[in-house]
């Protein structure tokens, strides 16, 4: 009985048991252990692979995270982690959420949960082992998608129909939804970018226009976070040729105006975008002449390494590619200040947004990452036993200086340059 109950929960005609991804992903030993453990725990237990790991497997992309939804309660979940040795932390326990970490690869395991009460930014919830009460209190139809690790699928709101179609709807009302949690509005954008046809919801769009000053009560780290995850989209510059995503990003984000920048770009600028990091996109799209970019920095309260980042590649903003800034000499001085890392995004900042000498910066960027880094000649050890000198403020002021006059001297500096140096810090 119980076994005809689990499988009227299942879509016994829709399955991807022969999906080269999906064969990957159940043979892990890891995921077979989570499985077999949690399924027979007891005649009701039961475990389903959830969200956007399904949503993946689907669409025939790349799973790099595991969701995981189970009938048993959180306690239970971690009863069986003990008893079977596995290393778990309670990642959102007030959630029911419990992370598995076994062979160094974690799973989010997520009891099932329907809400109770939810005031725009969290959720009070109330454990349930309905399966379909977990999926209706989702976001949208195509995070709402079980699997059992056979390949059969759970999908009470068609949400493969929707995903083949490039649908995003939500779950019922919109409104409600939206409600519920308002940083839905940015992960409407998201999977809008990543799988839709350009097909909008009229509906749908007139109310998240209406809900967006919720946003104002989500923390601004909820928000940059989301926006990381959409920046980061392989194909983000898809927001240019969707008027509608446009329009939401930039009432939401409207510091970030410069998002033509990567408009019909070449191959060339399109590579260079694809391995860089979210600051420095990120710099892409703000970097102007305005005080645009000082305010999302506070605003958001970027962290120091995406602050410095950016201040790096707005000090060089507006020095023109043909003149003194941009020598190589100059630009080595860079490198062996900045790092090689910092040099190169400098170039390529310059290349992305000049209208001219594109060559030029090519041609000085394959230098740099080819040519040898000068060495300085002189180490603290050296000083210290030269001079009977010791580590400490005094050395570190020392060394910084000698390696000054030998930046401005073209990579050269004698020893009685050095000596004065070490004379003058003494005194």
């Amino acid at each position: 009985m119980i076994k005809f109950l689990k499988n009227l929960l299942k879509s016994k005609t829709e399955t991807f048991k022969d999906k080269t991804n999906f064969k990957e992903l159940v043979s892990k030993k890891e995921v077979q252990e989570l499985f077999k453990l949690i399924n027979s725990y007891s005649n009701e237990s039961e475990v389903r692979f959830v969200g956007g790991c399904v949503r993946k497997l689907i669409n025939n992309e790349v799973v790099d995270d595991i969701d995981l939804s189970t009938n048993l309660r959180p306690e239970k979940v971690i009863e069986i982690l003990k008893n079977y040795n596995i290393n778990f932390y309670e990642t959102g326990i007030n959630h029911g959420t419990v992370t598995a970490v076994i062979n160094d690869k974690s799973f989010e395991i997520t009891s099932l949960r329907k809400d109770i009460k939810t005031d725009g930014r969290h959720a009070q919830v109330e454990y349930t082992k309905d399966w379909l009460d977990d999926a209706s209190r989702r976001d949208f139809t195509i995070n709402a998608i079980y699997s059992d690790i056979e390949g059969n699928l759970f999908d009470p709101f068609n949400g493969k129909n929707d995903l083949k179609n490039g649908l995003i709807k939500f779950i019922g009302d919109p409104a409600i939804r939206i409600k519920e949690d308002y940083l839905r509005i940015l992960r409407y954008i998201r999977f809008s970018l990543v799988y839709s046809k350009n097909q909008h919801d009229k509906n749908t769009l007139k109310i998240i226009k209406q809900n967006l000053s919720g946003l104002k009560i989500v923390s601004k780290n909820r928000q940059l976070q989301e926006l990381k995850k959409i920046i980061s989209i392989k194909d983000f510059n898809k927001i240019n040729l969707d008027k509608y995503l446009k329009e939401l990003f930039l009432l939401i984000f409207p510091e970030i105006k410069l998002i033509n920048r990567i408009n019909n770009l070449d191959n060339l600028k399109n590579d260079i975008l694809r391995n860089k990091s979210f600051e420095f996109i990120l710099s892409i799209l703000l970097i102007d002449n305005s005080e645009d970019c000082d305010y999302f920095i506070y605003k958001y309260n970027l962290s120091n390494k995406e602050k410095d980042k950016i201040n790096l590649l707005k000090s060089i903003f507006s020095k023109e590619p043909d003149l003194e800034y941009f020598t190589k000499d100059n630009l080595l001085k860079i490198l062996l200040q900045k790092g090689k890392e910092n040099l190169i995004d400098i170039l390529d900042f310059k290349i992305l947004i000049s209208k001219k000498n594109k060559d030029q910066l090519l041609d000085i960027k394959n230098f740099f990452n080819n040519c040898e880094i000068p060495e300085m000649p002189v180490k603290a050890k050296d000083l210290i036993v030269k001079f009977q000198l010791k580590e400490g403020k005094l050395l570190g002021s020392i060394l910084r200086e000698i390696e000054e006059q030998w930046l401005n001297n073209n990579f050269k500096i004698s020893d009685t340059q050095i000596e004065n140096i070490v004379k003058s810090k003494r005194i």
